[in-house]
This record gives C-alpha cells, structure tokens and sequence, in this order.
C-alpha cells in the first residue's frame, strides 16, 4: 500500500548552500516561531515555541510547571545546553532555509528583563506564562535551499 502522505519526487534537485551566523540569526528573527530541544529524563523533548531575538539572544516564554522550566532553573548559573531550530520552507518548491542555534538556555530572573520580554512576547498558546528563557547561542548553522 502506498504511504498517504509522500508528494512525488521535484524534477530537478535542490541546492543547499550554508550562511553565515549573521544571516542565519537574522533570518531566525525574521519568524515568530521555532522550536526548542532540551533533554528530559535523559531523553531529547521537542516543543514548539514562539520567540522573539533580543540583542542576539532567543528569547521564549514559559511557565512554572513546563518541564524547560525546571531544567534551567536546577542547573545553576550556566544554565543548560538547548538547541533551537526555526525555518521557512516553501512545501509546494522545497525551497527556503533552516537554521539551527546551540547554546546555553538561562532562566530569566532579573524582574525588569522579565518585566519587558513580557511586554515584547505575547504567547500564541491560552495558559499563563510568568517565565522566560533566554538562549545564548554558541554556534549558529543553517542553510539556504535554492533551485538547482
């Protein structure tokens, strides 16, 4: 039985050239989503967030019981290693990009950095959310997919 969902094959391949950290984070500002990816119970835990950059941090809101949460809050001042993924895909050309970020997530505890991200980043999803985390990127990839 043939698999529902697969598209036929594009005629011609794409073509994948990588950007610089610059570009790739200034494309990533450019969409209100990505989504995180933190280990949980030993295990990687995917979710998908929106964000705003600040001064070349991610910046991404949460709340008290969200498991990201307590990750960063019990690992101290160098908090814990998180990536962050967002993209723009074209689904009907295949073409667009992807960019990857890696670096340490820190809970945000100083109350007037909390006091604006809340006023800059309004969550897309009906639940209170009193926290942020804010993601210093170490190392910045992504690509850009183009016709061949």
């Amino acid at each position: 039985m043939p698999i529902q969902n697969a598209e036929p094959a594009l005629a011609e391949p794409r073509r994948s050239t990588e950007l610089d950290s610059a570009e790739a984070l200034r494309l990533l500002g450019s969409v209100p989503m990505g989504r995180i990816v933190f280990t949980r119970s030993a295990l990687p835990t995917i979710r998908p967030v929106n964000h705003i950059l600040d001064d070349g941090q991610i910046v991404i809101r949460t709340h008290e019981g969200a498991a990201l949460t307590s990750h960063t809050r019990h690992n101290g001042s160098q908090g814990v290693v998180v990536a962050y993924e967002a993209d723009m895909i074209d689904p009907d050309t295949h073409v667009g990009w992807s960019v990857v970020v890696t670096g340490f997530a820190e809970l945000v505890t100083d109350e007037q950095d909390l006091a604006r991200y809340r006023e800059m980043l309004r969550p897309w999803v009906r639940q209170t959310m009193d926290q942020a985390v804010r993601i210093r990127p170490d190392l910045v990839c992504g690509i850009r997919v183009t016709e061949a």
